[in-house]
C-alpha cells in the first residue's frame, strides 16, 4: 500500500458522520406525512444510499413512483436547512487530514452527493481550502461506480490514478476505485448494512477506525 501520493475519500460515512443529519431529515419528513418515524439504527446503514435509498426505507416506495420527486425535494431541503445539526468528522479523522498535510500527501474527496449539498457541507467544516479536490455526484456526467468522477479528481490534483488511494464505505465505491486503477480501502466503521459483506468487495485493505489510515503516511 505504499508508493501513493494522494488519499481520496468518500464523503457520507468515510470522511463525514453525516448520518445523524440525514436521519433526522427523513424522519422529520415521516412526521410531515403522519408516518411513524424510524430509530437511529435503522437508518444509518442506508444513509449513504441518497434520497432514493432514504425514502425508499422511510416510505417504501421506488424510483418509479409517482410520489418520489415530491418527497425527495422536500427531504432534501429539510436536510440542506439542517446540514450542519450534528454531521463533523469521524473520531480520529482530523488527526488523520493534519498528519496527510504535514506529510505532504495530497488529499481530496469524491463523493456521490450533488454539489448543492456537498460544497455547504465542506464550507462548513472548514475543508474546502484544505482539500486538494472536490468532486461531486453530478460534477461530470457520471457518478460512482463509474470510473469518470475518480480521474476527473485525478486530473485535477495532477496525480495519476495508480498512484491514488481511495477509501470509501460501499461496494461502489471500492468499484469505481478499481475501475479507475486506483488502489481502494473498504472504511467498515462506515455506513455498512448486515447484508453487505466488504469481503466481497475486494478492496485492497479494510480499516475498522480512521486511525487505520496512519500506518500508510
Amino acid at each position: 500500500m505504499q508508493n501513493f501520493t494522494a488519499i481520496l475519500f468518500d464523503l457520507d460515512g468515510t470522511l463525514v458522520d453525516t448520518a445523524p443529519d440525514l436521519a433526522f431529515a427523513l424522519n422529520s419528513l415521516l412526521e410531515e406525512q403522519g408516518m411513524p418515524t424510524l430509530p437511529y439504527e435503522t437508518i444509518r446503514p442506508v444513509a449513504s444510499n441518497g434520497a432514493g435509498g432514504l425514502l425508499e426505507l422511510g416510505f417504501g416506495i421506488s424510483d418509479n413512483d409517482d410520489l418520489l420527486p415530491a418527497l425527495r425535494d422536500r427531504l432534501l431541503a429539510i436536510y440542506q436547512d439542517n446540514i450542519l445539526r450534528e454531521s463533523k468528522l469521524f473520531e480520529g479523522m482530523p488527526e488523520v487530514l493534519t498528519a496527510l498535510e504535514q506529510a505532504n500527501i495530497t488529499w481530496g474527496i469524491i463523493t456521490n452527493k450533488p454539489a448543492f449539498l456537498t460544497d455547504p457541507l465542506i464550507k462548513a467544516l472548514q475543508l474546502t481550502h484544505r482539500a486538494a479536490c472536490v468532486v461531486s455526484g453530478d460534477t461530470t456526467p457520471f457518478s460512482k461506480p463509474h470510473p469518470a468522477p475518480m480521474l476527473h479528481a485525478c486530473e485535477l490534483i495532477n496525480i495519476a490514478p495508480e498512484h491514488c488511494l481511495y477509501i470509501g464505505d460501499a461496494a461502489r465505491d471500492i468499484e469505481a476505485g478499481k475501475n479507475a486503477n486506483m488502489r481502494t480501502v473498504a472504511a467498515r466503521y462506515g455506513y455498512v448494512s448486515e447484508s453487505d459483506n466488504p469481503v466481497n468487495w475486494q478492496a485492497d485493505a479494510h480499516i475498522n477506525h480512521p486511525s487505520e489510515i496512519l500506518q500508510w503516511i
